[in-house]
């Protein structure tokens, strides 16, 4: 069978790791990358995959920054199936009529609006529907987590409603010289803040507010949720519905991971590409659960939980996976995610599996 040629345009947070993912899939094939910068963040990626330039100027500067420009975005649209759009907020949705014009699929990413592709996504909610479309905008980082966690809980009949407080990074690592917030933090200017009606693009039924804030960190966001069950029922209850679904691991205070800092020590100790944790790290430990409600906080990894379901959300399109299960079998496989960070390594070690 032939693979699914896959263009990214936009080599950043988000891009380079979207790139390393689709050359690691059996059934993908990564024919280039585009963008219009000539720094460090470019030029790390010579060598590794073929270069494209997003604008005529931003040509000319790659060559003249001694780059090995293979073409345009143009010529690089006419030699694939879909492209990965992983440019910066509202630049995606004007590049649409250069995607349309050469008939490709396209996958956005979640600083767009849902209007823009009329069709949202996360792999394990609404696979089936993004199956044959013309594109699609994987929601947020943010996003991805609460349709991961609370759609767990929803699928196993045990959400009524959430209520959930978000801490935000302040802004990406690598960014984090040109500003930021310092010895202070930010409230959202609205109540819900974004993401309640972003999961809702996904999980219409989802009933759900959200609160958030901007902190003085620049490592990962922290979610806090108040739950209210459909009835009754018992912590392993919750937690079951969390260990059934997809992308969500578990991590432990018991275990020292006490801290946002401390469970990115542990990705890097885990051998993760760039420290990258691509699941939800629910602290099993806190989950606690008293007659109909529910109370959990967890984290989110934002420069990477969006990258598997970029990846899935390309097999939607290109309908090369049938089912959610079967395309995220093979994302999660390949990316090595894990249930348990800590448990399945111990296991790892025993020989147990």
């Amino acid at each position: 069978m032939s693979k699914t040629r896959v263009a990214v345009n936009g080599y950043g947070v988000i891009g380079k790791r979207v790139a390393d993912a689709v050359a690691l899939q059996p059934d993908m094939e990564l024919i280039g990358i585009a963008d219009i910068v000539t720094d460090w963040r470019i030029q790390s990626a010579a060598g590794r995959f073929p270069l494209f330039a997003s604008t005529d100027e931003a040509r000319q500067a790659m060559l003249q920054a001694g780059l090995p420009v293979a073409g345009s975005l143009e010529d690089l649209l006419g030699q694939v199936d879909v492209i990965a759009d992983t440019t910066p907020k509202h630049v995606a949705a004007e590049n649409l009529p250069r995607y349309r014009a050469a008939g490709v699929k396209v996958v956005l990413q979640g600083g767009e609006s849902h209007e823009t592709t009329g069709h949202s996504f996360v792999a394990q909610a609404n696979y089936e529907s993004a199956l044959g479309r013309d594109m699609t905008r994987v929601v947020s980082c943010n996003t991805t987590s609460i349709v991961r966690v609370l759609g767990a809980l929803q699928d196993a009949g045990l959400l009524a409603k959430a209520r959930g407080v978000l801490i935000r990074r302040a802004t990406d690592p690598w960014e984090s010289h040109l500003g930021g917030i310092m010895n202070t933090m930010v409230p959202e200017s609205k109540i819900p803040s974004h993401q309640g009606p972003d999961a809702q693009t996904v999980l219409p039924g989802l009933d759900l507010v959200t609160i958030a804030a901007k902190g003085a960190h620049t490592q990962t966001h922290n979610h806090y949720w108040t739950l209210q069950l459909t009835r009754p029922a018992s912590r392993e209850e919750v937690l079951a519905a969390l260990r059934t679904a997809p992308r969500i691991a578990f991590i432990r205070m018991a275990d020292g991971l006490v801290a946002l800092n401390s469970t990115i020590e542990l990705m890097k100790d885990l051998g993760r590409p760039r420290g990258d944790m691509w699941e939800v790290a629910v602290w099993e430990d806190l989950v606690t659960v008293q007659g109909d409600e529910a109370y959990l906080t967890y984290q989110v990894y934002n420069e990477a939980i969006v990258v598997p379901e970029t990846i899935d959300a390309i097999r939607a399109l290109t309908e090369t996976a049938p089912d959610a299960a079967d395309s995220m079998k093979i994302t999660d496989s390949t990316l090595g995610m894990r249930q348990d960070f800590l448990a399945e390594n111990v296991s790892a070690l025993r020989g147990d599996r």
